[in-house]
């Protein structure tokens, strides 16, 4: 009797221990799930299809609120942040003093935007990172469509970049950088499904109270099979200036490489704490990128960054960062190092050899592709309008010569 009962005692606690294994093991793995994760790749807004998705998803995480606790949270929308094409930013407050910041959607509620929100929620809403910004819950009904996130204190980096009145020292602007290459880095080579931005600029990277920062704004995200390294973009996606040449050109594949070039002209601007692209009086264009390449071949980029105004103590940081961002904006998505590279490169990890000469695609596209030919609202991250969106404003060109 006494052998009979302990094995039953031995048994009844194995079978205890595996169920509590399962349901562990169970609440490590990703919380999109694979209904959720087709529907967003597919971006195919039928009947009845958006109400299934938001049930899916909020099954798992995040919180599905009502319209009465986001007019709750908000103070009855009375804080405003920011506004762009896809909508109205408020600052709001949890009962429990958590700031957040509320996103609402614009009322004309059409396709295009609820393939952004579905992008958000399904991308974002299943990822969790020191160096993305967090998708607390989500609202949606007929009325309305809002997303609600951490607040992020200090606002996002183009107000520190291209204005006088807010200062930031360039030692700090270095992490900065780091930071946002980690979040990229994450979400190409640390995700279950690789995420490709496609909008990475200086107005999508939010920054907390404490000066860390946060990579926002995935209303053009899309999630990838990373085994694919061909992905298929219908139209021209993100900001002129940032995006890729490989949206202007046919014969070149869009891949999560196109977030690689983007990152580089970031870098760049922070680097020489301007815009890239500037016009003058002449008719030439100051391309700040081509400048530190020009420099670079001479040998004096050293020179270029003291004359940035960065101190002596940073300027071997600033060089290397400065020939990062020429390896990132290499013409050929192969010829650019993956997010994990940057991130060493940029922390001084990895031994930096010369880059080959970049934007040679310039030269079939012209330097007007560097501007802006048509401007579409960014939904979040900054308190003005800014460009960027999904737009087929801008063709693709035939270019057979581009040299890696």
């Amino acid at each position: 009797m006494v052998l009979a009962i302990a094995a039953m005692v031995i048994f009844t606690a194995y079978r205890c221990a595996k169920i509590l294994n399962q349901r562990y093991v169970r609440g490590l793995e990703p919380t999109v799930p694979e209904a959720a994760l087709n529907m967003v790749q597919n971006l195919k807004v039928e009947e009845q299809t958006m109400e299934k998705f938001l049930q899916i998803m909020t099954k798992e995480k995040p919180v599905r609120f009502t319209t009465e606790q986001l007019s709750r949270f908000t103070n009855n929308y009375s804080t405003k942040l920011g506004s762009g094409g896809f909508g109205v930013v408020y600052r709001g407050q949890f009962p429990n003093g958590v700031k957040i910041a509320v996103k609402i959607l614009n009322p004309c509620l059409n396709k295009r935007v609820e393939a952004q929100f579905m992008a958000e929620v399904g991308t974002i809403g299943g990822t969790y990172h020191i160096n993305l910004v967090r998708l607390f819950g989500l609202c949606y009904d007929q009325t309305i469509a809002a997303l609600v996130y951490e607040y992020m204190e200090n606002g996002s980096l183009d107000k520190y970049l291209f204005t006088e009145t807010e200062v930031i020292k360039w030692e700090k602007l270095h992490k900065i950088a780091v930071e946002t290459a980690r979040g990229i880095a994450y979400l190409h080579e640390e995700c279950q499904q690789r995420i490709v931005h496609y909008d990475i600029k200086p107005a999508n990277i939010l920054l907390d109270a404490k000066f860390s920062a946060k990579v926002a704004d995935f209303g053009l995200a899309k999630l990838c099979n990373p085994k694919n390294t061909q992905e298929s973009v219908s139209s021209y996606r993100g900001t002129p200036g940032y995006s890729a040449p490989e949206f202007f050109l046919r014969n070149y594949p869009i891949t999560h490489k196109c977030d690689v070039y983007s990152f580089g002209m970031l870098l760049f601007e922070i680097i020489g704490r301007r815009r890239n692209a500037q016009d003058t009086s002449s008719d030439t264009l100051d391309w700040f990128p081509k400048q530190v390449w020009d420099e670079y071949e001479k040998g004096e980029l050293s020179a270029l960054v003291m004359a940035c105004g960065i101190g002596k103590e940073d300027r071997e940081k600033a060089e290397r960062m400065s020939i990062v961002a020429l390896w990132c904006a290499q013409d050929s998505p192969e010829g650019r190092p993956p997010m994990s590279a940057v991130v060493k490169m940029l922390e001084g990890g990895d031994e930096i050899v010369a880059p080959p000469k970049p934007f040679r695609y310039l030269y079939s596209i012209g330097m007007d592709a560097l501007k802006s030919p048509c401007k579409t609202g960014n939904a979040f991250g900054s308190s003005k309008g800014n460009e960027g969106g999904e737009s087929s404003c801008l063709p693709r060109m035939e270019f057979g010569c581009l040299v890696h």
